[in-house]
């Protein structure tokens, strides 16, 4: 064994040595590790940043769909409502087209009963005009019954009925009180609408 002091030292300090040239590579493991951390999260950073402009040009090409399908489906009712007004318009005009033909068709019996009743009066003075006249009178009825247009002609004895019969007067009758003694003038009612009510008188005890 040496006794050399300096000897000694230098073995002493080799140990020192080692833990010096040890701690440089801790330090420098550290700052990899902490470049490297950084490296991933940027990489993260990128890829949500990525993610989320893929989404949003997905809900924008959405969005632009769903205003293409808007837009069709406006135009879609446009025409619609067009197509329905034009289709109102052809049944208001034939409508009113089928009204002036029933209308004609009317005037056209008419006036062939009015020819009957000029006829009847062209006749000497002396002349019977009374089957002229009922015959007239048949034919107009007849035209009334093809129009749905029935008579109102109560029978005496019948019960009076405020919808149909318009009382004139109360009158001595041997009818019960209260009921139709006569008929002033006929009404005229249709589907079911009294288009002019009978005049009439009724019976009174009284």
């Amino acid at each position: 064994m040496s006794d050399d002091p300096a000897a000694v030292d230098e073995s002493a300090a080799e140990p020192t040595d080692a833990n010096e040239d040890s701690e440089p590579d801790v330090a420098e493991t550290a700052g990899t590790e902490t470049v490297e951390a950084e490296a991933d999260g940027a990489d993260q950073a990128d890829r949500s940043v990525q993610e989320l402009e893929a989404r949003i040009e997905a809900l924008e090409a959405e969005l632009d769909e769903k205003d293409d399908e808007i837009d069709e489906l406006t135009e879609k009712l446009q025409r619609s409502r067009a197509d329905f007004q034009n289709y109102k318009k052809r049944m208001e005009d034939k409508q009113e087209e089928m009204q002036a033909r029933a209308a004609e068709d009317l005037v056209s019996q008419f006036t062939k009963i009015r020819g009957n009743l000029v006829r009847a009066l062209d006749q000497d003075a002396d002349a019977d005009i009374r089957p002229g006249i009922q015959s007239t009178l048949d034919e107009f009825d007849t035209i009334l019954q093809e129009e749905n247009v029935e008579i109102i002609s109560p029978e005496p004895g019948d019960e009076v009925d405020p919808q149909r019969h318009e009382v004139m007067m109360r009158v001595d009758s041997d009818q019960p009180d209260g009921t139709v003694a006569d008929v002033y003038q006929d009404g005229y009612e249709m589907a079911g609408k009294v288009l002019q009510a009978a005049q009439v008188t009724v019976s009174s005890d009284d």
